[in-house]
């Protein structure tokens, strides 16, 4: 058992999570060139312990006998101290600790143990991935805004749709349909506004990635009666992050261009809301605004 954060080929040149769970609980220390000295076989022997619930201490003292150097005799590890979540991380995992196999644990109170933030997350990602989500990615472990690395992550396709509703006067709305505007065409120029808006979405907001749309589309329904105009933009691309904020600055961009080409006819025109309807693609997967979880 060797998890993808570890980065360990197969012939196991280190020591692996699972390896030095083995040697803790059956009281051995034993030096890299040790292990590198057993052969591949006991090695794995090693391993294979050490991700059982219950290790086999007898299996593996026969499985490094003859390491050279020799093993060192210490006070064998009771993981008692694995029954709570490590300092720090209970409010983060909370009762999905008691979820995880002795092994998962020990792999993250090591991670703990040395101080690697980093090192930590990727912990974290692997074993539980639901708990790593809610951290804020935009922070880093100091508290400051970073730019979250998404290199690693795969290219899948994006689709995301937000909303906008603008209220006005009924006689504003019937203006607006009638095409009497001063400026011109609204809707038009609302539309070529949230297409433009949603490009320009990493140079509006500071830790967007720059993203490779493929797809913009603006859309308006305007309810005279109800002096409303509904704002639909969606955004789509094939990439490593999604386009949730490109669908919601353009929606928003649009609304606004709406109240700038009617505000000499009515000043107190309300932007009531912008939100994400709907998006797909991504490790979280497909989400629908008002959808039972």
């Amino acid at each position: 058992m060797i998890y993808r954060f570890e980065d360990i080929a197969d012939d196991l040149p280190l020591l692996p999570m699972a390896a030095r769970r083995a040697l803790d609980r059956a009281g051995r220390k034993l030096s890299l060139r040790g292990w590198q000295s057993l052969p591949l076989e006991r090695r794995q022997v090693v391993v294979a312990e050490g991700a059982k619930p219950i290790v086999e201490v007898t299996a593996v003292v026969e499985a490094i006998a003859g390491a050279e150097p020799a093993a060192e005799a210490m006070t064998p590890d009771d993981e008692t101290r694995l029954a709570v979540p490590p300092p720090g991380l209970a409010d983060r995992i909370g009762e999905r600790w008691a979820e995880l196999t002795p092994l998962a644990r020990f792999a993250i109170a090591h991670a703990v143990k040395r101080g690697d933030a980093a090192r930590l997350e990727r912990t974290l990602v692997e074993l539980i991935p639901d708990v790593a989500e809610k951290r804020l990615t935009h922070l880093d472990d100091e508290g400051q805004a970073r730019m979250v690395d998404v290199g690693q992550k795969a290219i899948t396709r994006r689709m995301a749709r937000a909303g906008a509703r603008v209220r006005m006067a009924r006689e504003t709305a019937q203006l607006l349909v009638a095409g009497q505007a001063k400026k011109g065409d609204v809707l038009a120029v609302a539309r070529v506004a949230g297409i433009m808006a949603a490009k320009a979405t990493p140079s509006l907001v500071p830790l967007c990635h720059g993203i490779a749309l493929h797809r913009v589309e603006v859309t308006f329904d305007v309810d005279v009666e109800a002096g409303v105009v509904g704002v639909s933009a969606v955004a789509e691309a094939n990439d490593r992050t999604g386009v949730e904020m490109e669908a919601m600055v353009a929606a928003s961009l649009a609304a606004l261009t709406i109240y700038d080409m009617l505000k000499a006819v009515q000043r107190d025109i309300a932007i009531e809301e912008v939100v994400l309807e709907e998006k797909s693609g991504g490790r979280s997967g497909h989400y629908r605004r008002g959808a039972t979880p």
